[in-house]
C-alpha cells in the first residue's frame, strides 16, 4: 500500500498556520492543479485531488487535531464527505469559496459557464497576487509605489483568438460546439461539467494556429502601475487593484491584482498593532541621578524626563506618537522600555570614583536587594 503523504507538506504549510493560511494555500493550489487548467495532466489531477484532501482534513478542527496526534491512521473510520449529490459550486463554497473563485477555475458560476453552451457569459479573468516591501516610515506616512509585475495579456497578433490571422473557426470536436465537457474529480465519486480544455467554452476551433502565441491566444507582458500604500496599514495585509489581473475570456471582465505588503523589520522599534516600543538605554548616573533626554520617534525628536532612582526596565508612555490606524487615523502611543547600561571600560578616575561610591553603599537597606534576599532565606527555610 503507498505511503500517502503529509497533508502539511502537500499544501507547503507548517503544523502551526492558522486555518486562514490554509484556505488561502489550497485556493493557489487549486487553481494552479485544476484539470482545466493543465488538461491533459495526469500529475496535476493528482495533485489537485491531494491539496483538495488535505484541506478537507486540515479545515476541520477536530479532523484536524486527530491528524496531528495520531497522522493518516487516527483518520480511519472518519466519514468523508458524500460528493455524489453535489454541486461542484457547493462543494467549493463547503471550502469557504465563493462564486468569483468558481468562475475563476471552472469558468463558470451558478448560473452557467461562458460560450455558445452557456449562453454566451465571458469568462472572468484571473487574478494575479505580487509583493511589494516597504519601511516603517512609509507605513507611517502612507507611500505612492510603483509595481512591476508580468500577466498573460491578449496576444496582439491574433486578439486572443489563437487563430492564424485571416482563417475561419471550426466546430470544436472535444466538445462538440457546446464548450462544455464532463469530467470525473475527487476519486471519481461525481462528475461535474467544466469548461472545455480544448476551445476554452467557445465551442470553436481553429486549424491554423497563429504563430507569435503559438495558439495560446495569450504572450506574457510587464507591466509597471502606481499603487497608493495607506497609512497604518499592517504587513501582510493586501491591497486590492480592481482590473490589474489577467483578461477574461469571451469579453469577460479582467481579473483584479492582489498587492501584499511586507513591512520592514527597523532598526530602532518594533510593532504592537498601531503601538511602537522604543528600548532606549540610558548611563547608570542618568537613571540614578534623573535626566532629560532626547527620545526619537518616526516624527522628530521628543523630550523625555528620567526621574531620579529610575529602574533598568521601567516603561515610559509617549501618547499619540505610534503609528496612525488604517481606518481611523487616530495614532497608537509610543513606549520607552529604559535599559540601563553598565561601560564595559573606566578610566582610572571613574573607577576611582564609583568605588568611593561603592564604600557608602549600604546593600542591606537598598530596596530591591533586601526584597530579593528575604525571599532567598525564606524558600530556603521552607527547604
Amino acid at each position: 500500500m503507498a505511503t500517502k503523504r503529509d497533508y502539511y507538506e502537500i499544501l507547503s504549510v507548517e503544523k502551526t498556520v492558522t486555518s486562514d493560511e490554509i484556505k488561502r494555500s489550497y485556493r493557489k493550489l487549486a487553481m494552479k492543479w485544476h484539470p482545466d487548467r493543465n488538461p491533459g495532466n495526469a500529475e496535476a489531477e493528482v495533485k489537485f485531488k491531494e491539496a483538495a484532501e488535505a484541506y478537507e482534513i486540515l479545515s476541520d478542527p477536530e479532523k484536524r487535531q486527530r491528524y496531528d496526534r495520531f497522522g493518516h491512521e487516527g483518520l480511519r473510520g472518519t466519514p468523508g464527505h458524500d460528493f455524489n449529490r453535489m454541486d461542484p459550486n457547493d462543494i467549493f463554497s463547503m471550502f469557504g469559496f465563493g462564486e468569483d473563485f468558481i468562475e475563476q477555475v471552472f469558468g463558470q458560476g451558478r448560473g452557467g459557464g461562458g460560450g455558445r453552451g452557456g449562453g454566451g457569459r465571458g469568462q472572468r479573468g484571473y487574478d494575479l497576487e505580487t509583493s511589494i516591501e516597504i519601511s516603517l516610515e512609509e507605513v507611517f506616512k502612507g507611500a505612492d509605489k510603483d509595481i512591476e509585475f508580468t500577466r498573460q495579456d491578449l496576444c496582439p497578433t491574433c486578439t486572443g483568438t489563437g487563430a492564424k490571422p485571416g482563417t475561419k473557426p471550426v466546430s470544436c470536436v472535444t466538445c462538440g460546439g457546446s464548450g462544455k465537457v464532463q469530467q470525473a474529480g475527487f476519486g471519481g465519486m461525481f462528475r461535474m461539467v467544466t469548461t472545455c480544455p480544448a476551445c476554452r467554452g467557445a465551442g470553436e476551433t481553429y486549424r491554423e494556429k497563429c504563430t507569435d502565441c503559438k495558439g495560446a491566444g495569450r504572450k506574457p507582458k510587464k507591466r509597471v502601475i502606481n499603487v497608493r500604500i495607506p497609512a497604518g496599514i499592517h504587513d501582510g495585509q493586501a491591497i486590492r487593484v480592481g482590473g490589474e489581473g489577467e483578461p477574461g475570456g469571451h469579453g469577460g471582465t479582467r481579473g483584479d491584482l492582489h498587492v501584499v505588503v511586507r513591512v520592514a523589520e527597523h532598526k530602532l522599534f518594533t510593532r504592537e498593532d498601531d503601538h511602537l516600543v522604543l528600548r532606549m538605554p540610558v548611563s547608570f548616573t542618568q537613571a540614578a541621578l534623573g535626566a532629560a533626554v532626547k527620545v526619537p520617534t518616526l516624527d522628530g525628536d521628543e523630550s523625555l524626563t528620567i526621574p531620579p532612582g529610575t529602574q533598568h526596565g521601567h516603561l515610559f508612555r509617549l501618547n499619540g506618537k505610534g503609528l496612525p490606524n488604517l481606518r481611523s487615523g487616530r495614532r497608537g502611543d509610543l513606549a520607552v522600555l529604559l535599559l540601563i547600561e553598565v561601560p564595559r571600560k573606566l578610566s582610572d578616575k571613574q573607577e576611582k570614583l564609583l568605588r568611593e561610591y561603592a564604600a557608602t553603599e549600604n546593600h542591606d537597606v537598598m530596596p530591591e536587594t533586601k526584597g530579593f534576599w528575604e525571599k532567598i532565606k525564606e524558600n530556603l527555610s521552607r527547604a
